[in-house]
């Protein structure tokens, strides 16, 4: 593996990995659209900071401008959105025999693969809580489940490599031949994360409110059954239990998830989604279109009803448009579609 790996995106994702990879000696180079950001990785260094761990790690990192060469190994950590037009600047540094590892929430690798290839394509999934600081700051808040995986469902000699490199940031990652069980996983997790937005509240505090279940898990039925619909059995992990939100599960069930992942949110110095930091923060658009509106599109493809996802989507609109206000009042507006 003398070949470095190409990290495209090195934000709170991309980032970790490439100081983690590269503390171990593991050749690694960085590309990120802030100049100031990927300067600072480059000379002082990128600094992780928390209580998992906090290190300070130089990286080299460019622009995309200022990339050269060819890579086997590309791990794709952008936003969903930006997903498309990092592929069409990335593909000319992508070797014939190369790969394009999908490190994002959301269904990227089915936007990776219509434009790279399927062959070309390997999925992650990825939940430590992480969010970018500033330039060359990461604050890692706790450690969550990471699993990596072929999208065909196959075992490959690239994809042990990768599950041994992401052993190395994460111990207990896993190797799978089903990662699409974990991407719609994250996907009904990630519906209810979206929700969690649009309050100043905390993850944990939104999941610990009754008043806020009924909508919290109808987002998660309605993602769930579109899973089933899609022929793929979601895997457990962190707190969250598909099954509870299956077709037939019982409301104690759904009730013990949310006060599971409200346990497991506890835990971290991540108090807030990303989603939020984009929000209030960053000022800027969330991944709500390629993650919770993606679902929505596969639902009606199956004729699913799905109230709840396509009022969320309209909702963070809005807050991103400064047309509402981050409120309880907001997140309840999903509340009255559940009866």
């Amino acid at each position: 593996m003398a070949e470095p790996v190409l990290i495209w995106g090195a934000g709170a994702i991309g980032g970790i990995l490439g100081a983690y990879w590269a503390r171990a000696e593991v050749p690694v180079q960085m590309v990120d659209i802030v100049p100031e950001h990927a300067e600072a990785c480059s000379t002082e260094g990128l600094a992780i900071e928390g209580p998992v761990e906090a290190f300070r790690q130089v990286v080299p990192c460019v622009t995309p401008d200022r990339l050269k060469g060819t890579y086997s190994r590309i791990v794709l950590a952008v936003k969903a959105q930006a997903t498309e037009m990092a592929l069409k600047q990335l593909m000319p540094h992508l070797a014939p025999d190369g790969f394009v590892l999908s490190a994002q929430n959301g269904l990227n690798e089915r936007v990776i693969s219509n434009l790279a290839g399927a062959k070309r394509t390997m999925g992650a999934f990825v939940n430590y809580g992480a969010d970018w600081i500033g330039p060359g700051r990461i604050l890692f808040g706790n450690r969550g489940a990471v699993v990596v995986g072929e999208i065909d469902g196959s075992l490959r000699d690239r994809t042990r490599d990768m599950h041994v490199l992401l052993e190395i940031f994460e111990p207990d990652a896993l190797l799978t031949q089903d990662i699409w069980a974990y991407l719609w996983g994250k996907l009904g997790y990630g519906a209810m994360l979206f929700a969690t937005a649009l309050t100043p509240d905390s993850m944990t505090a939104n999941f610990a409110d009754p008043a806020r279940g009924p909508a919290l898990m109808g987002l998660a039925r309605e993602v769930m059954r579109t899973a089933v619909a899609e022929g793929v059995d979601p895997k457990p992990f962190n707190g969250f239990g598909p099954a509870a939100f299956l077709p037939g599960a019982s409301e104690a069930a759904a009730t013990q998830s949310l006060a599971d992942l409200a346990e497991f949110n506890s835990k971290t110095a991540k108090t807030h989604t990303g989603i939020y930091r984009d929000l209030a923060v960053r000022k800027r658009k969330t991944e709500v279109d390629p993650q919770v509106g993606a679902v929505a599109d596969i639902a009606a493809e199956h004729g699913i009803p799905t109230p709840l996802l396509s009022r969320l989507v309209a909702l963070i609109h809005e807050i991103e448009e400064g047309r509402r206000e981050m409120s309880a009042e907001t997140f309840h507006e999903l509340t009255k579609l559940t009866g």
